[in-house]
C-alpha cells in the first residue's frame, strides 16, 4: 500500500531521515521546512499524510495540525504530529487541535509504518464516499457533505471488552461522565455477539490480558460485516510495541498506552466517534441522493438519466459478448382520458399499480425505468426476441387482466397498456437506433388499436 506523505520539519537532517525511511518503503514523499509551506503544499498536493513536527518557529505543529483540520480541502487529510515531547498534555492539545496521533523522536521505524498504513487505510476508504459525492455532483444533484469537525459527537455508544474488571469499570466511569452510554463485554463470544446486534460508535479492547487475546477479537470484528467499519481503539502496555503494530496492521483505529489519562481517552474517543459519525453521515446523504436522482419519485422505479447511462452499458457488454438485449417500450391507453375523468390523484394511482404489475413479472436482471409521463421502459439483458416478446405478452396481460381499485377510486378501472419490442440487431447497434425501434414498435402497436405487443422486426407475438 503506498501513499503520497507530507514530512514537515523546521531541521533538514529531520526530514531527510523520514525521507529516506519513508523512501525506502516505496512511499512518495514530500517535504516542508515550516509551517506556511506546508498549508500550500497541503491544499495543492492533497497528500494521503501529514508528518508534522511540533516545535517550530513561525508557526507550531499545534497551529498547523488546528489549520489543516479547519479547511473543508484538507480536513479529511489525517495528521500524525512528531514531538520530542511526550508528556499527556502535549498529547490532548494536539488531538484537541485535530491530530489523528503523536510519534515520539526517535521515531520507532516499525510503529511509524504501522501507523502510515492504518491511517492509508482509513483514508483511502473515506476518499472512496467522497468519489461518490463527486459523482452525485456529476449527475446535476446537490449534496450537503457535512463538515467532519460539526458533526455531534455527543450520546455515543461504547463497547468496551477489558477483561480486568478495574480497568473496565474505571473506562466505563470516564465515558458515562460525558454522558455516553457504555456496554461491557465479558468475553470475545459476547464482544461480537454484541457487535451484531447493537450499533455502536467505537469499541475500546485491552490488547493482551491472561488468555484473552485482544488481537484475535480486533481481527473477527473486522471480519464480520456488523462491525467491520467501526473504530477500535486498543489499550496496551509500554513495552507492547510488536503486537500494537499487529493491532494496527489488522485494522485497529487508535490505542492508549496504560495507564492513560482520562483528559486522552475523552479527546481520543471523541476522534474515533466524530470520524465515524461523518462516515455514516455521508453514506446515508450519498444513498439517499443517489436514489432521489437516479429514481423516480411516485413510482418508485428507475428515472430516464438512469436507465440512459445503465442501458449504455448492457448495450456494450452485448456486443463485447455477442449476448443478446431486449428493449420494451410501454404506453399506458388512454391515460389522458383518466387524469381528466378521474383527476391526478387516480392518475397517479395507476400509474403506481401498472409498475407494480409490470415489475412482479420480471427477472432481478431486468431493469424497469419510467421514460417520461405514462410511458415505461424495460430493459431485458441476455433476452433474445422470442422470450422478450412472451415478456412482454405476460406484462401486458398482466395490467390488464384486473382491474385497478383503490381508496382514491370511486369504482375499479380497467387499464390497457401497449407495448413495442426491439432487441439488439442489424440497424440498431446504437443505445438511440434501440430505443427508436422500440418506440416505434410501441405506437405502431397504439395505430393499430391498442392493448397488444408489436415487434419491432414485425414478427408474431408467440401465442
Amino acid at each position: 500500500m503506498t501513499a503520497r506523505i507530507l514530512v514537515v520539519d523546521d531541521i533538514p537532517v529531520n526530514v531527510r531521515l523520514l525521507q529516506a525511511k519513508l523512501s525506502a518503503e516505496y512511499f512518495e514523499v514530500l517535504t516542508a521546512e515550516g509551517g506556511p509551506e506546508a498549508l500550500e503544499i497541503v491544499e495543492r498536493d492533497q497528500p494521503d499524510i501529514v508528518l508534522l513536527d511540533v516545535m517550530m518557529p513561525v508557526m507550531d505543529g499545534f497551529e498547523v495540525c488546528r489549520r489543516i483540520k479547519l479547511n473543508p480541502k484538507t480536513g479529511h487529510i489525517p495528521v500524525v504530529m512528531v514531538t520530542a515531547l511526550d508528556d499527556t498534555a502535549s498529547r490532548i492539545k494536539g488531538l484537541e487541535a485535530g491530530a489523528d496521533d503523536f510519534l515520539t523522536k526517535p521515531v520507532n521505524d516499525l510503529a511509524l509504518f504501522a501507523r502510515v498504513r492504518s491511517l492509508v487505510r482509513l483514508k483511502t476508504m473515506m476518499d472512496e464516499w467522497r468519489v461518490r459525492v463527486g459523482t452525485v455532483e456529476q449527475l446535476g444533484e446537490f449534496l450537503t457533505d457535512p463538515r467532519e469537525k460539526t458533526v455531534d459527537v455527543s450520546n455515543a455508544h461504547f463497547l468496551l471488552f477489558l477483561p480486568l474488571a478495574t480497568l473496565a469499570e474505571h473506562t466505563r466511569e470516564i465515558l458515562e461522565a460525558q454522558g455516553h452510554r457504555v456496554a461491557v463485554a465479558a468475553d470475545a463470544a459476547e464482544a461480537l455477539a454484541a457487535g451484531k446486534t447493537m450499533a455502536f460508535d467505537t469499541i475500546v479492547i485491552e490488547l493482551t490480558f491472561g488468555s484473552e487475546d485482544g488481537l484475535r477479537l480486533c481481527s473477527q470484528l473486522r471480519s464480520q460485516e456488523e462491525t467491520r467499519h467501526v473504530p477500535i481503539i486498543m489499550i496496551v502496555d509500554e513495552a507492547d510495541t510488536p503486537r500494537l503494530i499487529k493491532a494496527l496492521d489488522i485494522g485497529a483505529n487508535d490505542y492508549l498506552i496504560r495507564p492513560f489519562d482520562q483528559n486522552e481517552l475523552i479527546a481520543r474517543a471523541r476522534t474515533q466517534i466524530r470520524r465515524r459519525r461523518y462516515h455514516l453521515l455521508l453514506r446515508e446523504n450519498v444513498g439517499a441522493t443517489l436514489s432521489l436522482a437516479l429514481t423516480d419519485g411516485l413510482t418508485g422505479v428507475y428515472n430516464r438519466r438512469y436507465l440512459m447511462r445503465h442501458l449504455e452499458t448492457l448495450l456494450a457488454e452485448a456486443q463485447a459478448a455477442g449476448k443478446p438485449l431486449a428493449v420494451a417500450m410501454i404506453d399506458i391507453d388512454h391515460f389522458k382520458r383518466v387524469n381528466d375523468t378521474f383527476g391526478h390523484a387516480v392518475g397517479d394511482t395507476v400509474l403506481k399499480e401498472v409498475v407494480r404489475r409490470a415489475s412482479g413479472n420480471l427477472r432481478t436482471s431486468d431493469t424497469t425505468a419510467r421514460y417520461g409521463g405514462e410511458e415505461f421502459c424495460v430493459v431485458m439483458p441476455d433476452t433474445d426476441e422470442a422470450a422478450a416478446l412472451l415478456v412482454a405478452e405476460r406484462l401486458r396481460e398482466r395490467v390488464g387482466g384486473k382491474p385497478i381499485s383503490a381508496d382514491d377510486m370511486a369504482e375499479p378501472l380497467v387499464v390497457t397498456v401497449s407495448v413495442g419490442v426491439a432487441c439488439l440487431g442489424e440497424g440498431t447497434q446504437t443505445l438511440e437506433a434501440l430505443l427508436k425501434a422500440s418506440d416505434t414498435a410501441l405506437y405502431r402497436a397504439k395505430a393499430e388499436g391498442r392493448n397488444r405487443v408489436i415487434a419491432a422486426s414485425g414478427a408474431p407475438v408467440p401465442a
